[in-house]
């Protein structure tokens, strides 16, 4: 029996990964971090796509017993691990070695949410006969995240004390575990979700959540280590809210029935394929070009370039995900595909 599919959170997988390439746009093809309001859209874009990824692993049913945790792990390696580390092969040729540190020449996502994928299973199995378990979780994966936070901040006086230690934590891609506190919080959402709409559908809630986002969006810059984790954690929870909320919402535009909805559901259920192949088609022999449009000092025109060479990629990833994913070996190897 084949599970219905819930249509708007594919549509807001689809959005979340348009963000991703939209931002690899900016860093890889016009070196800059904050053109076309990216500084800004960082801030709930890889909240949202983990908190999704909490919210689809978490099954009410599910009894972490031995044979479970072995066909979960089994099969989330093969999805998150070995295409993973195809791709990076195939893309760093002469570098693989090298590119094994924290952000894997960029492939660190499915690598963490593996990771991530592990912790929650630890952690479920460490507190399963507790009472308080899901405070327990949550404080285990505040502690995780603001740990990796502090690390990744003062990596440069740390990092020479640890020795070996280091080259670990850095193929564990330890400095990204800061974002496994949004893949709890998703779960947590799926776990709890008629509170979770109970609030959210509140107008007065959502307005706050909104301005909450914005003045944090647009709050000085520090190097003050509490602050810059407050405004990571709190500005990552009111975006993947505002994002999950008006998804949910608006439910009828991203319906098969609609365009805009049947594109947004069609890349959310290529996300993974997207990712491990858009890092081969961003055009970064349009650097002199994209970085004449920075004179103009346009933020309109830089969304609208930014965008159109994002959905430009987009079609390329999945014109040749198509292709690969005719061959079943091909599609269980590189995408992690069961046969039917």
């Amino acid at each position: 029996m084949v599970k219905e599919r819930i249509q708007y959170i594919d549509a807001m997988r689809g959005f979340t990964m348009i963000l991703v390439v939209y931002s690899h746009i900016c860093i890889f093809c016009f070196k800059e971090y904050m053109i076309a309001f990216n500084d800004i859209l960082f801030l709930l874009r890889l909240p949202c796509f983990f908190m999704i990824s909490g919210w689809l692993f978490y099954k009410a049913t599910r009894i972490w017993d031995k044979t479970t945790i072995q066909q979960v792990i089994h099969n989330k390696f093969m999805v998150q691990i070995i295409p993973t580390f195809i791709f990076l092969a195939l893309h760093e040729r002469t570098n693989f070695f090298h590119q094994l540190g924290a952000f894997k020449g960029g492939y660190w996502f499915t690598f963490g949410l593996f990771v991530f994928f592990c912790i929650y299973i630890l952690s479920s199995v460490l507190f399963r006969h507790s009472k308080y378990k899901d405070c327990w979780m949550l404080f285990v994966a505040l502690i995780i995240s603001m740990a990796a936070s502090w690390y990744d901040m003062h990596y440069q006086s740390v990092s020479p004390l640890l020795g070996k230690g280091r080259e670990i934590l850095g193929f564990l891609s330890f400095v990204t575990w800061r974002y496994y506190i949004f893949f709890f919080l998703g779960t947590l959402v799926k776990k709890h979700f008629d509170i979770f709409l109970e609030w959210t559908e509140r107008h007065l809630v959502f307005i706050a959540v909104v301005v909450m986002f914005f003045l944090l969006a647009h709050s000085p810059r520090t190097d003050y280590w509490p602050w810059v984790y407050t405004r990571f954690v709190v500005s990552g929870i009111c975006g993947m809210v505002m994002v999950f909320t008006f998804f949910r919402q608006f439910a009828s535009w991203f319906t098969k029935e609609r365009l805009l909805g049947r594109c947004l559901q069609y890349v959310g259920t290529r996300t993974l394929d997207i990712y491990l192949l858009h890092f081969f088609f961003l055009p970064e022999s349009m650097l002199l070009l994209n970085r004449k449009l920075l004179v103009y000092d346009n933020k309109g025109l830089e969304v609208a370039v930014v965008l159109g060479e994002a959905l430009v990629v987009l079609a390329c990833c999945l014109m040749v995900s198509y292709i690969l994913r005719l061959s079943p070996f091909l599609a269980k190897y590189l995408f992690g595909v069961k046969k039917l």
